[in-house]
């Protein structure tokens, strides 16, 4: 039977007997079912929770102005966020990161109970990586030229790509927060997973 589904399984047998897979699967299918991992929803508590942490240590870094100087390439080739220092100068504009890196986390959290608070942090996240995202194609001199430029990636760009992984889980969180929402219209209360 399938643990899943209930559904029966038809495992195809061959000369040999049992396949070879089939029992390091069944290890693995133990092990993950033993550590709650195969629950449904796992899988959103986990992502929610790596967000958190990371929204939680990349806007402490902010507060410091060692990462100031670190971020001058990347705000100043953004074609989204250039104008923060502008509005902000070097030192407030790393600030205003932080500060919105640890809203968006502290919503993120929150959302675990509250579909409304996941839909902001989602929200706020989703925009940070757009926001990160559209910086590589206007790093200079980050495709390698003695490897023939793009895709050969040098400098801050491979830094930069997580954070096309990155967005995707905000959408995932996003999406995820919506269907929570609608669910809880529906039946008339409040859902937490």
């Amino acid at each position: 039977m399938n643990p899943f589904t209930n559904d029966p399984v038809s495992v195809n047998r061959g000369a040999t007997g049992t396949p070879f897979f089939q029992r390091p699967i069944g290890l693995l299918e133990n092990v993950l079912g033993r550590l709650g991992l195969l629950r449904d929803g796992a899988d959103y508590h986990l992502l929610r929770t790596a967000m958190v942490i990371i929204f939680f240590f990349f806007g402490y870094q902010k507060w410091f102005a060692y990462e100031a100087e670190r971020l001058v390439p990347f705000i100043s080739n953004g074609p989204l966020i250039f104008w923060l220092y502008p509005a902000f100068g070097m030192r407030g504009a790393t600030l205003f990161l932080g500060a919105s890196e640890w809203t968006f986390g502290t919503l993120l959290f929150l959302g675990f109970w509250s579909s409304h608070a996941g839909i902001l942090g989602a929200l706020g996240s989703t925009g940070t990586f757009v926001a990160t995202v559209t910086i590589i194609p206007f790093m200079p001199e980050d495709w390698d030229a003695s490897a023939g430029g793009f895709p050969a990636m040098t400098g801050n760009v491979p830094f930069l790509m997580k954070d096309i992984v990155l967005l995707a889980v905000s959408l995932c969180l996003l999406r995820r927060d919506v269907q929570r929402s609608l669910l809880a219209s529906a039946i008339g209360g409040p859902m937490r997973s």
